[in-house]
Formats: C-alpha cells, sequence, structure tokens
C-alpha cells in the first residue's frame, strides 16, 4: 500500500514496517527481541525457531527495500540482555547500513551496548517535518510516526462473525505502527470519523476505514 503525506510517499508493509522512499529508511516499530527467550526461560512453551522468525522477517524486509537508514520505534528489545541479544549482535553487524533506536519503554539495555554495535540512540528523532517517537505524541506542526500500542482492528460482518488483523492507525497528524515482532499481541482500537485504518490480512495492506 502506498500513501503520500505532506508530498513524501510511504509504503506500508504487510510485515508492519514502512519505507520512506524519497529518504530511503525504513521505519519499524515494536520488534520486542529478547521476549521469547524471557517467556521460556520462565517455562512458557514458545518454540525457540519462532526467535528466528524475527530475524527473518528484518532480512527479507532489508532486502526488499534495500533502506539508507533502518530507524526502529522503540521496543527493540524486550527485557534486559538474554540469549537473543547475541542473535541481534551477529545481525546488525552484518548490516552495512545506518542503524538508529528510538527509545521506548521496553528498552532498558544500557546505550553502551549499542554504542558498540555502531547504533545511535535518541528520545526522538525529527526529519524534514516529521517527528518519530515511541509513543504518540502530538506536535504542532510536526506528523508523528509512533508505535507503543500495537494497533489492531476488530472487523465484523452482519452475521456477526469477525476477524482480529493487526493495522497501521492514521489519525490526522501521525501514523501509529503494528508491532514487527512475533508474540507481540494487539490493542484493538475503536477508528473515530476521521480516522484511517489499514488493516494487514494475507500478505496485503488494506484500507479498512
Amino acid at each position: 500500500m502506498k500513501i503520500e503525506i505532506n508530498n513524501n510517499n510511504f509504503t506500508l508493509n504487510a510485515r508492519g514496517a514502512i519505507f520512506w522512499e524519497e529518504k530511503k529508511i525504513l521505519l519499524i516499530s515494536d520488534v520486542h527481541l529478547g521476549k521469547i527467550a524471557h517467556f521460556r526461560k520462565h517455562g512458557i512453551a514458545i518454540p525457540s525457531k519462532a526467535i528466528n522468525e524475527n530475524f527473518k522477517r528484518l532480512d527479507e524486509i532489508a532486502v526488499l527495500y534495500n533502506p539508507s537508514n533502518i530507524i526502529f520505534l522503540g521496543d527493540l528489545f524486550h527485557s534486559k540482555i538474554n540469549n537473543e541479544w547475541k542473535f541481534f549482535c551477529d545481525w546488525a553487524n552484518k548490516m552495512k547500513l545506518e542503524i538508529i533506536l528510538i527509545e521506548g519503554n521496553h528498552d532498558s539495555i544500557s546505550n553502551d551496548h549499542y554504542c558498540d554495535l555502531n547504533i545511535a540512540v535518541y528520545q526522538e528523532l525529527s526529519i524534514d517535518g516529521f517527528l518519530l517517537t515511541h509513543h504518540p505524541t502530538e506536535n504542532p506542526g510536526l506528523f508523528n510516526f509512533c508505535g507503543h500500542i500495537h494497533p489492531g482492528i476488530n472487523l465484523k460482518d452482519v452475521g456477526r462473525q469477525s476477524v482480529k488483523l493487526p493495522c497501521f492507525f492514521r489519525r490526522e497528524n501521525q501514523l501509529i505502527l503494528p508491532a514487527f515482532g512475533e508474540f507481540t499481541g494487539n490493542f484493538f482500537i475503536k477508528p473515530k470519523d476521521n480516522d484511517i485504518v489499514y488493516a494487514v490480512a494475507n500478505n496485503e495492506v488494506i484500507r479498512v476505514f
């Protein structure tokens, strides 16, 4: 799904990422690396192969768009350093591009560790009239890309059947990305009259509101 915002062109990808065409920037939010290992450590039976799925997704989308930069909009790592950190280090070291992290509420790992990987960390970042944050943020004159809430939409038909899907949720001056990571869950929103919802279904992005 291609959209235009403030004379800039963006592609919404069914993996939950956004590619900013003019800047060759890939925006990704809420990967929550380390969550699967954290759950497994506490006895929750999540298959270990699910760890590889997050990195497979990252590789696939990087190859697809060949970005100059990847900017993670917070909650890149879910918890303290665990055995998924090594996988992330290996992935980051093989990427020949700039990686930036906008800090989220789960990003508790010391910035020194990211510095060792040449990853810059910011609280927020403003680029040519666009504000990149983790939490949804209102700032007059800037369009906000953010994450945090893992938006989803519950679609119902006349027969009361329903389907729950992750989505991109757009307000007048804001677009909230769905969670990129596996096993992250969704917060199901109720759009208002002027809101726009792009649902992710069957490897497609579809406008449903």
